[in-house]
């Protein structure tokens, strides 16, 4: 499928066109979390807010409030389609099928709604919140994250001319290009798409997966985009996150249940879900304390997500710990997903396969060229290394602007859980830039978990 972007944004059709086309454009991980709130927290109260990180773009003063209400209405009237909820129920996910609950999907059917919001402009900064049952609330972050990257987007081709637009894709696609030639008959890579919530637009991140598919074969393990999968055929990847912990944390009436609460979640998570989907994501109240303090069954789980820590440094650490556990780290599978772009993909991929060798460096590894030997390599495997590669791949126009603006560069937006049942959500994270929630709230929770192995590390989406 071929899509004239530049046609389409100079002829004004993408003002025409709804931004969220169907509820399953969502990441994956969303829907798996949806069905386990509905069973375990069906009352549970929640709030979810927009959070602006990069505070020197104005974004209240580029999208309007008027366009935004109207395009998250739109999102808030839409409904499964029965050929989506057929395609839920009798596909494979992760090796079964049958993961999505009958009850569960006649719910999403008949009773499902998304909550109601609230937005308006605040010194130059939208403000956005949704409050409602979990189960109204949780799937509006990656909603409204997607609606307000794309209407930033069409904010600024507007200030383009037609020319000016053709330059703009053409630099895009040969950037895309020239990384996924980098990429391309690499042994052994896993790649997949993690672009949803920080995408240039709808029509450019469908134009992403299909190049992927294309050029990168097999290494293309599938899209976290539910709807993108199920439009072209390919693997719904995703699992879990943070507010599941956060959600069970605020929960808790003293500290030995807020410090037990990132365990007992995953208790609750094993109940509904096995195999592949057993994948920690150890970091929402910093990854050190986590795996110093987690029972032996879970060493069991399949593998672990790595977010806001030195992927290196977490991928080290959770081989080190899962060999005092007695397990194999060669049968885990370690996934490394915050900011990456093509070096870094290729450095991980090596020093996990098993290629650092002879004094050699992650930054030695450019081109498929460079992973010969695979034989070799594979035996010196440390762990199934896989990576989730996001707002670099569905939204990276820096220098691309024609008009040599930074209009188009990614901006660190993230819609976040802020309270539950009344009480605020926490987040820690590895790094200290990344906590959030009251001061007062953060300074307790560190006293409970302790800091050890947080660091400061810069913020790049």
């Amino acid at each position: 499928m071929i899509i004239n972007l530049a046609r389409r944004a100079h002829d004004h059709n993408w003002e025409l066109d709804p931004i969220t086309r169907s509820l399953l454009d969502i990441d994956f991980y969303k829907l798996l979390m949806l069905q386990f709130i509905w069973k375990h927290f069906p009352t549970t109260q929640t709030s979810f807010t927009l959070m602006n990180r990069s505070t020197q773009i104005r974004l209240g003063d580029v999208v309007s409030v008027d366009e935004l209400r109207e395009q998250l209405e739109a999102t808030r009237q839409l409904r499964f389609h029965k050929s989506e909820l057929i395609w839920l129920a009798g596909n494979t996910f992760y090796g079964k099928r049958g993961i999505f609950e009958p009850a569960f999907l006649d719910w999403l059917e008949n009773d499902f709604r998304l909550s109601d919001f609230e937005v308006s402009t605040e010194d130059g900064q939208l403000v956005l919140n949704f409050h409602g049952s979990w189960t109204e609330t949780t799937l509006w972050e990656i909603y409204a994250l997607s609606v307000i990257d794309e209407l930033k987007t069409r904010a600024s081709l507007k200030k383009l001319s037609e020319f000016e637009l053709d330059v703009l894709y053409a630099r895009a696609k040969t950037r895309l290009w020239e990384k996924m030639e980098r990429l391309r008959g690499v042994p052994g890579l896993n790649i997949s798409d993690f672009g949803t919530r920080r995408r240039h637009s709808f029509l450019w991140h469908e134009y992403v997966v299909i190049a992927l598919t294309d050029v990168l074969g097999a290494s293309f393990a599938g899209s976290s985009n539910t709807y993108l999968a199920y439009k072209h055929d390919l693997e719904a990847i995703g699992t879990n996150a943070h507010e599941l912990p956060m959600s069970l944390a605020a929960m808790a009436n003293n500290d030995d249940e807020l410090r037990q609460a990132q365990y007992r979640i995953l208790e609750l998570w094993q109940q509904s879900y096995q195999g592949e989907l057993l994948i920690l994501l150890p970091d929402t109240f910093g990854t050190t304390q986590f795996l110093e303090g987690a029972p032996n069954w879970v060493a069991d789980w399949t593998g672990q997500r790595v977010d806001s820590k030195d992927p290196y440094v977490a991928g080290d650490e959770y081989i080190g710990w899962l060999e005092k556990r007695g397990q194999d780290p060669r049968k885990k599978r370690l996934i490394a997903s915050d900011g990456l772009d093509v070096d870094q993909i290729l450095g991980l991929h090596a020093y996990f396969g098993g290629k650092i060798l002879n004094g050699a460096g992650p930054g030695d590894f450019q081109r498929a060229s460079d992973f010969d030997d695979h034989k070799k390599w594979e035996r010196g495997r440390r762990i199934r290394f896989s990576a989730g590669w996001g707002t670099f791949l569905t939204n990276d126009f820096r220098n691309c602007n024609p008009q040599d603006g930074e209009d188009f560069n990614p901006i660190s937006l993230v819609c976040k859980l802020t309270d539950v049942n009344g009480r605020p959500a926490i987040k820690l994270s590895d790094n200290y830039l990344k906590a959030m929630g009251p001061a007062a709230e953060i300074e307790r929770y560190r006293r409970v978990f302790g800091t050890a192995g947080v660091a400061d590390e810069p913020i790049l989406v």
